[in-house]
């Protein structure tokens, strides 16, 4: 338990299918969704929006301190408002995700965060999917998942996603963009990508969607959540 509610953590590297977990998970639960990976996104968007560098450490936490954000549920997902404009189709492209590990590795820009996200954990639960729930936010979490797949499976699963949203993407490229994602994100000084250390592994590159909802299901059952 923490705070007042129970939170499944779901942790891992880009690509890996935290997303669709989460979004699923949260549904079946009946519980809030936290996409932190959403929120660094909306800073470094929010930091482009302000033409501010996004490695200027002090301009970046301070729009992080004072961020207007909001999360939406949809019938496809979440969407993400920004000072009441929904900003999500702006996110979700590969140079949001490139900007959102920039600014992660601010450690002033995960302190300002923390505390919002752990205001999340409100009854009935709480779903926090991201890259570092387990081993700092929500740390006495009753279940935490790290769901990980191979460096291909991950871009091979972007290259079809961005395609089928009209874009024209490399696949060497997407590649290489998450091979230096991971690099940067397990080298990070503060909070690094690593499972914590009573994380349940779940490796995704050879199972569906589905198989790794009912493994994140009986792992919630098997604790009474």
């Amino acid at each position: 338990m923490t705070g007042t509610a129970p939170v499944i953590c779901i942790d891992g590297p880009s690509g890996a299918g935290k997303g669709t977990l989460s979004q699923h998970l949260a549904t079946e639960l009946g519980w809030h969704l936290l996409d932190s990976g959403a929120l660094y996104r909306v800073v470094g968007f929010a930091g482009r929006l302000a033409s501010v560098s996004l490695e200027d450490s002090d301009a970046v936490a301070g729009i992080a301190r004072s961020l207007d954000v909001d999360f939406r549920p949809t019938s496809d997902g979440v969407s993400v408002w920004l000072a009441g404009e929904d900003v999500t189709v702006h996110l979700r492209t590969e140079e949001g995700g490139r900007d959102a590990s920039t600014v992660a590795a601010l450690p002033a820009v995960r302190e300002a965060l923390l505390l919002r996200q752990q205001e999340l954990a409100r009854p009935p639960g709480l779903i926090a999917d991201g890259r570092d729930m387990g081993t700092v936010v929500f740390p006495q979490a009753p279940l935490k998942i790290f769901l990980t797949a191979s460096a291909e499976a991950r871009a091979e699963r972007r290259f079809h996603q961005l395609q089928g949203m009209g874009e024209s993407v490399s696949l060497a490229r997407l590649l290489a963009d998450i091979e230096q994602r991971d690099a940067r994100d397990q080298s990070r000084i503060v909070s690094p990508l690593v499972p914590a250390e009573d994380a349940i592994v779940i490796d995704s590159t050879a199972l569906s969607a589905d198989e790794v909802l009912q493994a994140a299901r009986d792992l919630a059952a098997a604790r009474d959540l």
